[in-house]
């Protein structure tokens, strides 16, 4: 059966030439699930994956599937479910690519350049601003491939936020540009909802444009102003509270 991570990568193999595709798939590859094969089962919170050279270099073995996983090892072997986000992270720097979904029709190689160019994506910080905006009015101008880029990430933020409005904005100093206030944030999610609008900007093109980010408090007069004219994005509420997937952090590679 196709999946999602299928349609990316054929896409952009279809299009080399098209950065949007290219982009659209390393998104996918971030924020979906894996399954890495390993060469034992893991101790603790200590991970050995299984390691083979190709194409020049070496890469881990994952799957974006269970049953990928089972089919190309012919039987059960130990592996490790977690996030694109979590592989690329600890992967960087270590000259390890992804070996992707290996013996089906998606399979491709993620060599260790692109692994660290996206952890390095996922792992950029965005920059705190104290400016307060002295006019709010309808967004115009941005990217529609942005807009849904932004729909689709804080639609993954479950319960870390009420609701988030899109705006342009005039500074006091003259400067123009957009803002998105996200409203109830979670205490403690702040970071976390900044991330997600920072890798919308790049994984939509985008990320040479500027999307200042806010955090007004209850009865802040912002959240009534925006409330006119700007776009609103809705948050699902939050689900069941899953239990922690390792006992002590996220994995290390042994």
């Amino acid at each position: 059966m196709e999946t999602p991570l299928d349609r990316a990568l054929a896409a952009m193999e279809a299009d080399p030439g098209d950065e949007a595709l290219r982009l659209g798939f390393h998104e996918r590859l971030a924020d979906g699930e894996l399954f890495l094969l390993l060469s034992a089962e893991p101790e603790g919170a200590t991970l050995d994956p299984e390691v083979v050279p190709a194409d020049g270099g070496r890469y881990v073995l994952a799957f974006d599937r269970e049953a990928r996983l089972a089919g190309f090892v012919g039987g059960p072997a130990p592996y490790a479910a977690l996030s694109g986000r979590t592989l690329a992270g600890m992967l960087a720097g270590q000259g390890l690519g992804i070996a992707l979904n290996l013996g089906t029709p998606g399979e491709t190689l993620v060599a260790a350049e692109a692994v660290d160019w996206l952890a390095g994506v996922l792992g950029a910080r965005p920059e705190a601003v104290s400016e307060r905006p002295v006019e709010v009015f309808a967004p115009r101008g941005l990217p529609e491939r942005l807009v849904g880029a932004l729909s689709v990430k804080l639609a993954l933020a479950e319960g870390l936020a009420e609701a988030a409005w899109l705006a342009g904005v005039r500074y006091a100093g003259g400067r123009r540009g957009h803002l998105l206030a996200i409203l109830g944030a979670r205490p403690g999610a702040e970071a976390a909802q900044a991330q997600a609008v920072s890798e919308a900007l790049v994984f939509s093109g985008a990320e040479a444009g500027v999307l200042d980010v806010v955090f007004p408090a209850a009865g802040d007069p912002l959240g009534a102003r925006l409330s006119r004219g700007a776009l609103c994005f809705e948050t699902p509420a939050p689900p069941a509270p899953p239990g922690p997937p390792f006992p002590e952090g996220p994995p290390r590679l042994r």
